[in-house]
């Protein structure tokens, strides 16, 4: 009996239950969206690797956020997109535990890449004599590749328990994509070391991270306070205040999600939600540097400028 329960091998996403004129209008929408995502994700990563003068620790650090943001669209959107035309369109089982490995990587990475560049701006503002020898190239590496490997391992660990889960019965996922409580709501096993672990697992992800966020910007506004110039102030706050927009995007959004309740009527809620937290963060991110960041524009300008030259 019990090897008949594991054999499964496909689930059926059930999506948003909108009629269908909304799903080929929200196909139409999010699929420009998705574009975008790709477009403006894409335009930062190639002008922090092409611009010599963006090759510092500051456009390192958004480089990777633009590639995790690009690999985290990339895993939900497509996979919403089919569902939004075709309803009835199932997902293998092992599709499914790959999407999900991958959310949990892209999601844990994004939270400790957030405080990495947090603390790079902290050195800038607070140490600005000594942040050559701080940030140097080894320990900017280093704690990009820790935060990789972070979110690998701890993805890793949610889906070893996940695996062995029977599944039996309905194979409805009540989400958009393979979200790891919904789909542990679809089996028939005692899941609740699975619940208590993706709890624990995104406290220690995000009000860890957020709570060190928060003390490097106390410091930070501190030492900005005391800057005499009034020039310098400004450019200090510009410098930071991008940083802090996607940063209470990122983690407003997903510490509703999974630091909240998660049981009764914010369920359906939660799922647009973490559509915004897949969909339009990502989106977001390229636009809020590029529109508040002078570098990065004048970088935009000098690209276009050389591709129109002969």
């Amino acid at each position: 009996m019990v090897g008949n329960q594991t054999m499964v091998t496909e689930f059926l996403l059930l999506g948003f239950p909108l009629g269908p004129r909304m799903q080929v209008l929200l196909f139409g929408l999010f699929s420009l969206f998705y574009a975008f995502t790709l477009l403006g994700n894409g335009a930062i990563l190639a002008l922090s690797c092409l611009d010599p003068r963006l090759h510092t620790p500051m456009y390192f650090f958004l480089s990777h956020l633009a590639l995790v943001d690009i690999a985290y669209a990339c895993n939900t959107v497509p996979q919403m997109l089919l569902n939004l035309l075709d309803p009835a369109l199932p997902i293998s089982f092992g599709g499914c535990m790959t999407q999900t490995f991958l959310f949990l990587t892209f999601a844990n990475t994004e939270c400790l890449l957030l405080v990495m560049m947090s603390y790079d701006r902290y050195v800038a503002i607070c140490q600005p004599l000594r942040y050559s020898a701080i940030m140097s190239w080894r320990i900017c590496i280093g704690l990009v590749v820790t935060s990789w490997i972070l979110g690998v391992s701890l993805a890793l660990v949610h889906l070893i328990l996940l695996l062995p889960l029977p599944f039996c019965g309905s194979q409805k996922v009540d989400h958009f994509f393979c979200e790891i409580l919904a789909v542990l709501k679809v089996a028939c096993a005692d899941t609740h070391i699975n619940e208590v672990l993706v709890l624990a697992g995104a406290a220690s992800v995000l009000v860890g991270p957020f709570s060190s966020i928060v003390v490097s910007y106390a410091h930070i506004l501190g030492a900005i306070l005391k800057i005499q110039s009034g020039e310098g102030r400004q450019k200090a706050f510009s410098t930071c205040s991008s940083h802090l927009c996607v940063v209470g995007l990122f983690y407003g959004t997903a510490i509703v999600m999974y630091i909240g309740p998660q049981h009764g009527d914010s369920k359906e809620q939660k799922k647009y939600l973490l559509l915004f937290h897949s969909l339009f963060n990502p989106m977001l991110n390229p636009l809020i540097y590029s529109l508040r960041n002078k570098e990065v524009k004048c970088a935009l300008k000098r690209m276009l400028i050389k591709e129109r030259t002969p």
